[in-house]
């Protein structure tokens, strides 16, 4: 049974930071590549990073230079490193896994197989 379980989330005020974590159980953590991706209320899921099987990492726009996201596959562990928040990143944070495959699909909802419950990060102004 895999499980994905975030953690970490808060109310922070602007300019602060945060840092998530994603323990993930019942899957082959190193096989995978691992994302996050936030919603906000009344908005869509949206892609913030992914780490890939390889160690590459991409990242939205939105959050390039202020994200860094990593994983520990010893301890079967995704973390997300939020610096510099902004109220505009006020959301439900999820972790998502994605098997390996052969076209790869990083930054949208369908590429991933299995989801966390979510962690809420709330940015204060």
């Amino acid at each position: 049974q895999v499980q994905l379980v975030e953690s970490g989330g808060g109310l922070v005020q602007a300019g602060d930071s945060l840092k998530l974590s994603c323990a993930a159980s019942g899957l082959a953590f190193s096989s995978y590549a691992l994302g996050w991706f936030r919603q906000a209320p009344g908005k869509e899921r949206e892609f913030v990073t992914t780490i890939l099987w390889s160690g590459r990492t991409y990242y939205a726009d939105s959050v390039t230079g202020r994200f860094t996201i990593s994983r520990d596959n010893a301890k079967n562990t995704l973390y997300l490193q939020m610096n510099s928040l902004k109220p505009e990143d006020t959301a439900v944070y999820y972790c998502a896994a994605q098997a390996q495959k052969a076209e790869v699909i990083v930054d949208e909802s369908r590429g991933y197989d299995y989801w966390g419950q979510g962690t809420q990060v709330t940015v204060s102004s």
